[in-house]
């Protein structure tokens, strides 16, 4: 269909050969400070691995991984569209089994990969591409399990996970470290999240619904009087985010960009990116017409976590490939458009659906082509495949 190809960029476009190139230095280096990892995950991990055969290849567990997520944001709109709920006490032992699987998933596949000879730097792509997705998915499951529903709140826990990941792919960007604290997302805090579920199918969501100044012990009285527990979290959760990750960033960046002898005020303004689509979301949905009044949240969230997918995959490539950080998708175009639109007030409630249905129909088409386009040529610059595992002698005949 080369009339339909012509209106997608072309594979080089995304990637160009010399990129791909460098490919050839690709080496995965992560620090983990965890004490739960060190002391316990781990060993759980090892044993798990074992559970997978040899001949399923570390993407399919990624992607696997990831539809535990999906299928738990499908019986969020089956069972409880609103959010809020309450829905049946197995629904949020479905979420916090799903995050666990996720979990699990996501980090037994590069135990897979060297446990078959298979790594690569599309493993990275793959498996960070898909943690992008997911921080919207699984902000959508946990604002369920605590019956946030079609809130601000709700708003807030998908802000939290998209920020503290793009700060983490930008850092990674500069220092070439996966750097995780001792206190950090994919661990202590999806630990939290998890329990959280699970509490809420033993007491229910309405736990997190009582005043802060009676379920919150010893600082409770700090908060406002009319604080929810959830609220309390949540401001709590910010301050973390603020000073124990995203200011720890900053500072590994500054220390890798003055080891490198770089200047690093000029890396600021690859943030304003994120600013911009964060900008975008908050004024477009504080100027709806229907996203919260006539229950299109999900749909909203999706449409931005996709466009937040291809933010922060761009910048994972550009690290990879040693390309230059990357400071637009045209993925953003629709939500500052839209945002613009409904601060303007020209939308009425069915013109502002029909926008919001078009933005997610052309953010997704476009991330998946982009997607596919990228895989296939890690593949074929590689000699590897990306669901199954290729034959050694063409892996061998690639490097």
């Amino acid at each position: 269909m080369p009339g339909l190809r012509s209106y997608f960029p072309s594979g080089d476009e995304y990637v160009t050969e010399d990129a791909l190139k460098n490919l050839r230095n690709y080496r995965y280096r992560a620090v983990d400070k965890s004490f739960l990892t060190k002391y316990l995950y781990r060993h759980y991990w090892e044993w798990a691995v074992t559970l997978f055969p040899l001949w399923m290849a570390p993407n399919l567990i990624t992607l696997t991984g990831l539809s535990f997520e999906i299928f738990d944001v499908l019986l969020v709109l089956l069972i409880m569209p609103d959010l809020e709920g309450p829905g049946p006490w197995w629904l949020y032992f479905a979420f916090g089994i799903g995050m666990w699987l996720y979990s699990t998933f996501d980090n037994v596949d590069g135990k897979q990969a060297r446990r078959t000879g298979t790594s690569s730097p599309l493993g990275e792509l793959f498996d960070h591409g898909c943690d992008a997705l997911n921080c919207t998915i699984a902000g959508i499951v946990e604002a369920s399990a605590f019956g946030c529903g079609i809130s601000w709140q709700t708003v807030t826990i998908v802000f939290f996970t998209t920020m503290t990941f793009f700060f983490s792919t930008w850092e990674e960007y500069h220092t070439g470290v996966l750097y995780l604290g001792y206190v950090n997302g994919p661990t202590e805090i999806l630990t939290l999240a998890v329990l959280a579920c699970f509490a809420s199918g033993i007491w229910g969501p309405a736990i997190w619904h009582v005043k802060a100044s009676q379920g919150v012990p010893l600082i409770g009285r700090l908060f406002p009087g009319t604080w929810e527990v959830a609220d309390a979290l949540l401001a709590l959760t910010g301050l973390a985010m603020i000073f124990g990750h995203c200011a720890i960033c900053c500072w590994n960046v500054h220390a890798a960009c003055k080891e490198q002898k770089r200047n690093f005020t000029a890396t600021l303004p690859q943030l304003v990116q994120y600013v911009v689509f964060a900008v975008s979301c908050y004024v477009w949905l504080d100027n709806s017409t229907t996203i919260f009044l006539n229950n299109h949240l999900v749909l909203f969230m999706i449409t931005a976590g996709t466009a937040f997918g291809r933010i922060v995959s761009k910048i994972i490539l550009a690290h990879l490939t040693e390309m230059p950080f990357p400071s637009y998708t045209v993925q953003m175009v629709p939500l500052a458009v839209g945002a613009i639109i409904a601060r303007l007030g020209l939308f009425t409630p069915p013109t502002e659906l029909m926008f919001l249905i078009a933005s997610f129909l052309f953010v997704t088409v476009a991330y998946v082509h982009w997607a596919l386009v990228v895989i296939e040529r890690f593949c074929e610059f590689l000699g590897i495949n990306c669901l199954t595992i290729a034959p050694r002698k063409l892996r061998d005949k690639a490097q």
